[in-house]
């Protein structure tokens, strides 16, 4: 496990965006060096971006619910932001029932990254396939307080890794994700993208209809569905 972190080594700069913390008003310059193989480990530059390009083509959509849903509704999250994992704990598993598993709405799961942290939770999340994401999700957003507060960086890596062995990983595949740095590449261009286009400051943060929605409870959650499937 100790391994990891050395092969995170400085090789791909997320852009500066901006973004306001659900505790202060500040616009904070959000600046931060996700590390990948070294050039000693990595791949040439045109193998790197042949392969990057591949993962990109493919659908990092994590999505739950019907694709004949009548509406769809977007979270951008943070694995990092308490916030979010209020919102699972609280207002996601009802949610769930009344409106995803009955067919109303199509859910989609967008990350954002605020740390590295943040990042290699959304590693071994994603490391459990499609079928396996949102529940190890929610199981990671359950324990923020926990594994956050593990201690140094390879605590924190170990006790996600011990999440992920909780939904059935085992070590190798675990390694062979947090060490996937095309993978890594792809998402911070896929994150990029949407948190710009969406126009993201915060989170949670929901997009529904078009509409942007900051964190709220079930109720008020439920109307704002109500009134949308209503109208269709």
């Amino acid at each position: 496990m100790l391994r990891i972190l050395f092969f995170l080594i400085l090789a791909v700069v997320i852009s500066p965006i901006y973004f306001n913390s659900p505790e202060s008003k500040p616009k904070i310059n959000f600046y931060w060096e996700i590390f990948l193989p070294s050039p000693a480990n990595a791949q040439t530059s045109s193998e790197t971006d042949g392969s990057q390009a591949q993962i990109e083509n493919h659908v990092l959509e994590m999505v739950v619910g019907s694709q004949d849903a009548e509406l769809t509704v977007v979270e951008y999250a943070s694995f990092t932001c308490p916030h979010c994992a209020h919102f699972h704990k609280d207002v996601f598993k009802p949610l769930k029932e009344n409106y995803i598993d009955t067919g109303k709405i199509r859910f989609v799961f967008r990350e954002v990254y605020f740390d590295k942290y943040g990042m290699w939770a959304s590693l071994v999340a994603r490391c459990a396939g499609r079928e396996k994401f949102f529940g190890l999700t929610n199981l990671i957003l359950s324990t923020q307080d926990s594994w956050t507060r593990a201690g140094d960086d390879f605590a924190i890596v170990s006790e996600l890794e011990k999440l992920g062995k909780m939904a059935g990983l085992e070590e190798d595949a675990l390694q062979g994700c947090l060490q996937d740095a095309d993978k890594l590449r792809a998402l911070v261009k896929w994150y990029q993208k949407n948190a710009t286009k969406d126009k993201i400051r915060s989170t949670p943060t929901f997009i529904i209809n078009g509409t942007s929605y900051s964190n709220m409870d079930y109720q008020d959650f439920s109307e704002i569905l109500d009134k949308e499937l209503k109208g269709r």
